[in-house]
């Protein structure tokens, strides 16, 4: 483990902590815990009312966003039904069902067809798919709104400090022109940081 991950503490609710480790235990791709403990900071610092999680897996990212944001609501977009059905069922648990709007299906069609504006964005689902999804994410993203991209780095394969696996050579690739593209959109401020997998944090132009 890296120093900085090791001095991560996360003050989340200990239901929330166990379902977690659990959840990992079953292989479900949850948030490691230097990059939730991240993703709470930011919420803190920006203070979202509307949410917007592209990747919903079993919920508990969003349980942690709302525990976080008590005033908040969530949209979140999941493409696995029996993941989908799970958050439901975890949101329901923590009282939080009316909070949330849960889509089930593919989240390039489902941005398509949305409208309204969000403060926050997590985005966390194909990663192969985050530059198709930028063009209907800056369309829902209010001005000053926050990206907060995850797994960017995808084990140092991107970033060039761990040989990328030969299977692997077309998601880095994608993930990279994600990358160049949105850190050159004079839209966005972006910086990308070397926290969990790497997160791209973009901030939409504030002008109206």
């Amino acid at each position: 483990m890296k120093y900085t991950a090791s001095l991560v503490k996360l003050h989340i609710d200990e239901r929330i902590c166990a379902r977690r480790k659990e959840a990992l235990e079953r292989g479900i791709p949850v948030a490691d815990d230097e990059t939730l403990n991240f993703l709470l900071l930011m919420l803190r610092a920006v203070k979202p009312m509307k949410i917007l999680e592209i990747g919903t897996a079993v919920g508990l990212s969003g349980v942690a966003m709302l525990s976080e944001r008590p005033n908040a609501k969530l949209t979140t977009i999941e493409l696995e039904e029996e993941r989908f059905l799970e958050a439901k069922k975890n949101f329901a648990d923590f009282g939080m069902t009316e909070r949330v709007n849960a889509y089930l299906g593919d989240a390039g069609e489902i941005l398509a067809m949305m409208d309204g504006e969000f403060d926050f964005v997590f985005l966390d689902g194909p990663k192969a798919q985050y530059e198709k999804y930028l063009f209907d994410l800056k369309r829902l993203m209010k001005p000053g709104a926050l990206l907060f991209a995850d797994d960017v780095l995808l084990y140092g394969w991107v970033s060039g400090e761990e040989p990328t696996p030969q299977k692997r050579h077309s998601i880095v690739e994608k993930i990279r022109s994600y990358l160049e593209v949105v850190t050159a959109d004079e839209d966005f401020i972006t910086s990308v940081v070397n926290v969990g997998d790497g997160v791209a944090l973009s901030v939409y132009n504030s002008e109206e």
